[in-house]
């Protein structure tokens, strides 16, 4: 099997192609494993209905479903990114904080330039995946991984 590809970021499956969020038979098989982590992220940050909805790009009835478990379908491509990057987001900070800074990190306002004084998340709703992915490189470059 071939390594990840260093441009897209995407890492060979056992069949041997690149795994996308654009290919539905990739998005059906991580869909329930992005949900369940998905449901602890949002338990660990408090994130509340809006947020949720908000930061994964669903109504807020959908979010309620999408947190009681009752919520089964395939995620977009869209909402697969918006995963991902929050996926991220929480384990940068939870490999840079050895505490409960990791979950508390996302309520704190920041007046860095990245943030403009708004608190992550609110800087993640603001922005959508453009913020959110640079709120993860943000966080990988403060542990040295960038």
């Amino acid at each position: 099997m071939s390594e990840m590809n260093l441009v897209t970021g995407a890492a060979p499956t056992e069949t041997g192609h690149l795994q996308t969020f654009s290919s539905k038979a990739d998005r059906d098989r991580l869909s329930p494993a992005a949900l369940i982590a998905l449901r602890n992220l949002a338990r660990a940050w408090r994130l509340t209905g809006t947020e949720g909805a908000a930061l994964v790009g669903v109504s807020e009835t959908t979010w309620d479903r999408v947190k009681a478990n009752s919520w089964s379908q395939t995620l977009s491509q869209d909402q697969m990114m918006r995963v991902s990057a929050l996926i991220g987001v929480f384990k940068g900070l939870h490999l840079l904080f050895a505490d409960d800074m990791a979950d508390r990190w996302v309520r704190l306002r920041n007046v860095g330039p990245l943030f403009g004084n708004l608190t992550p998340i609110e800087a993640m709703i603001e922005r959508g995946i453009p913020g959110m992915i640079d709120i993860r490189r943000y966080i990988d470059a403060l542990r040295g991984g960038l």
